[in-house]
């Protein structure tokens, strides 16, 4: 019958969680245009601003959920911020493929049982290795990754704590819980995989005035930044995550 083998694109939705400097986005546009510049052109992609309305339907209704970062902060516990926590609680619960990234790997443990805060030593910012444990080696995203690998990072609050039954699966050499996943289907990163080198430098310019006034060394972390491509194939890796289940 005609039509019976067309390929339907799956339905991934992108939780935007708040928006960048206004003068990196003139320059590079908002968070969503860099998760929908690294997944999968064969995702059908939809952009809701969770910050200004609920998460659309119900979390079953999509293939996919990437959450992006923000400035908002976790354990501030904004009404927009707990009512996605539970939406996403309710989709890992469901089996649907979740990617949560920096905010994102915050609200997703948060939402699952896990404690959210400021980390202890302050900011962690620029481009630094990612080393992955030996639970990584079966893990459907980073098998195929390096051992060890770079990655832009910027943000003040962390996962103190895993949630109940997360698997650790990567740490900095300042943050312990860089990565992890909880079930089979859903994963938090803390670093960056849609950022550019050039974007990593364009938030340490404009971070640059209080980045010695925290006693970091500015300069020094801006001579650092370098490309993380390792880091940026996370987003096909969970796009092919995706794709791979939806042709099962």
């Amino acid at each position: 019958m005609a039509g019976s083998d067309e390929v339907i694109n799956p339905r991934v939705v992108i939780l935007k969680t708040g928006t960048t400097y206004p003068q990196i986005k003139d320059h590079f546009g908002d968070f969503d245009a860099w998760f929908v510049r690294g997944l999968s052109s064969q995702l059908n992609l939809t952009i809701a601003d969770v910050t200004q309305a609920p998460p659309p339907g119900e979390p079953g209704d999509w293939q996919g959920i990437v959450i992006t970062g923000s400035p908002a902060m976790v354990s501030d516990l904004a009404p927009w911020s707990e009512q996605a926590a539970t939406w996403l609680k309710q989709a890992v619960e469901a089996g649907v493929p979740v990617l949560g990234v920096c905010y994102g790997h915050q609200l997703l443990a948060h939402a699952l049982g896990g404690k959210v805060g400021y980390h202890p030593r302050g900011r962690e910012t620029g481009t630094h290795s990612i080393k992955l444990f030996e639970t990584a080696k079966s893990d459907p995203l980073f098998s195929l990754f390096p051992r060890e690998f770079p990655a832009q990072l910027t943000h003040k609050q962390s996962v103190l704590e895993l949630p109940p039954g997360a698997v650790l699966l990567g740490e900095s050499a300042f943050e312990p819980h860089q990565a992890f996943r909880i079930g089979e289907n859903a994963w938090g990163v803390q670093f960056h995989p849609e950022f550019t080198d050039q974007i990593m430098k364009a938030y340490l310019e404009v971070q640059y005035p209080d980045l010695a006034q925290e006693g970091l060394d500015a300069s020094g972390l801006m001579n650092s930044v370098r490309p993380a491509p390792e880091a940026s194939r996370l987003l096909e890796r969970f796009s092919d995550w995706i794709l791979q289940k939806q042709r099962r």
